[in-house]
């Protein structure tokens, strides 16, 4: 099904409540999939999101020679061969996170070329600092018509020294130096906890890498790497999400199936909100958003503060909240493709120098809001739930690239959401939608059909609704 087609609505004003599991996180499978092409053995990960950009990493693995095969929420990846080692601009210019193939494709061929990546459109994240790593590994690497060429000329040894953090850069330095000869040291490394899952995989194929998740990691080239199974860490990226629309809905939800400690910047934020926090285990967090809130500052920072990944569903909640708060973003400054849509639902905004102004108090509404990139749909949703009356979110297609069965999930915690098809022709099909009478969530979705195919409080009275898209289907996701 195009994605593109539908539109979320959300009737707001629902706290919501129970218990709910985190996925694991799609922004680590991403590279985990990419080691498998360091061996030719079997690389099995465990429970795997089937969100849309596993999809598209999928398809350029395929693209390259791999078997890829889906057993329930079993990944099966085997690149018994790499038959090419270039990955076109159709593949590419969908997710940023394919140029990471690159050290991959270094490592297991020797050379590589890729096209300059896409992926959301919020603001420049040049991959120069990917390429001086590779350079000062002994990489030879040129550009022409878009795209980098790179050749691997002896073995990649010596130090990168990176000028800031940089979560991609440094994965792709881990898979380019993981096979060989050499030894590398990478200096000024993300302190992600997804850099550390990669290393993690690494070892488990018999890699030899040390000090992941500090800023120096040390990599020892190994002639061979064998296969493995492996469950990627759980998304503290969802898992905030999750987080921040309980709080904005004033609710009280346990959240299960996490690491606290990969989320404590954000934990943090909401308990200066007034937000109760409560780790009930080293697996699960209870979020309770019951009592009296209060406004505060946030600054998205790299890892270990307030992930950029979750600056927008912040602002959106703090939107909520009574006083001013103000928003930073160290890591993307020009990420707020949200603010606008934001305001479309009476949120009072004002951003100035790259700082956005927030004061709260006044109630939002249901309003037809679009979401221009993942995290951007992620804070149109927390929104949305707390507004009164109804909301379409459309740019459903961001949402799935990073949230998967959101409508249903968020149904199983109480909230009203649906996905409807817009323009279809077909009359009459109609599924309820996801209520507070706590929908259970149902098993399927467009994004899991594909990848088969491919191998306590109200937060505000539900009234006014915003207008009704022509629509001739409507659907849980």
């Amino acid at each position: 099904m195009d994605r593109a087609r539908e539109t979320m609505h959300i009737e707001g004003g629902r706290s919501l409540h129970g218990t709910l599991g985190v996925h694991t996180a799609k922004n680590s499978a991403l590279y985990l999939i990419l080691a498998s092409l360091l061996s030719d053995e079997p690389l099995v990960l465990l429970d795997v999101p089937r969100l849309a950009d596993v999809l598209v990493e999928l398809e350029l693995l395929e693209h390259l020679g791999a078997e890829v095969r889906w057993e329930g929420r079993e990944l099966r990846l085997h690149a018994r061969e790499v038959q090419r080692s270039s990955a076109p601009y159709a593949l590419v210019s969908r997710m940023r996170a394919s140029f990471v193939a690159m050290g991959a494709l270094l490592a297991r061929t020797g050379e590589a070329r890729i096209s300059m990546p896409g992926g959301c459109a919020f603001g420049p994240r040049p991959v120069d600092r990917h390429l001086t790593a590779f350079r000062a590994l002994g990489i030879e690497v040129d550009e022409s018509g878009g795209a980098f060429a790179a050749r691997r000329t002896g073995p990649v040894q010596g130090t990168v020294a990176f000028e800031a953090p940089t979560v991609g850069g440094t994965q792709n330095v881990l898979l380019a130096s993981a096979l060989g000869e050499g030894d590398v040291t990478i200096e000024n490394a993300a302190l992600e906890p997804e850099v550390a899952d990669l290393a993690a995989l690494l070892n488990a194929m018999g890699g030899r890498v040390e000090g992941a998740g500090t800023p120096v990691i040390q990599v020892q080239g190994v002639p061979r790497l064998h296969g493995a199974t492996f469950r990627p860490i759980p998304d503290r990226i969802e898992a905030g999400t999750f987080m921040l629309a309980v709080a904005a809905t004033r609710g009280d939800v346990v959240l299960r199936d996490l690491r606290p400690t990969h989320v404590q910047a954000v934990l943090d934020a909401l308990s200066q909100t007034g937000v109760r926090v409560v780790v009930e285990s080293p697996e699960s967090v209870r979020i309770d958003a019951t009592g009296d809130l209060n406004a505060t500052d946030v600054t998205a920072t790299e890892y270990p503060g307030v992930p950029t990944d979750l600056q927008a569903p912040f602002g959106a909640y703090l939107a909520t909240l009574p006083g001013v708060s103000v928003v930073r973003d160290r890591v993307y400054p020009d990420r707020y493709t949200h603010v606008a849509e934001l305001q479309r639902m009476g949120a009072s905004l004002e951003l100035t120098d790259r700082t956005l102004v927030i004061r709260g108090g006044q109630p939002l509404h249901g309003a037809a809001v679009h979401a221009a990139d993942i995290r951007a749909g992620g804070a149109l949703v927390v929104a949305a739930l707390a507004a009164r009356g109804t909301s379409q979110v459309s740019g459903v297609e961001f949402i799935d690239r990073g949230y998967e069965r959101l409508a249903s999930r968020l149904g199983s915690l109480g909230a009203s959401v649906s996905l409807e098809r817009v323009g279809d022709s077909t009359s009459g099909a109609s599924v309820a939608a996801a209520s507070s009478a706590g929908a259970s969530a149902v098993s399927g979705s467009a994004v899991d059909a594909s990848a088969a195919n491919a191998s306590g409080r109200g937060a505000g009275s539900a009234s006014g609704a915003g207008g009704n898209a022509a629509v001739s289907a409507t659907r849980t996701d």
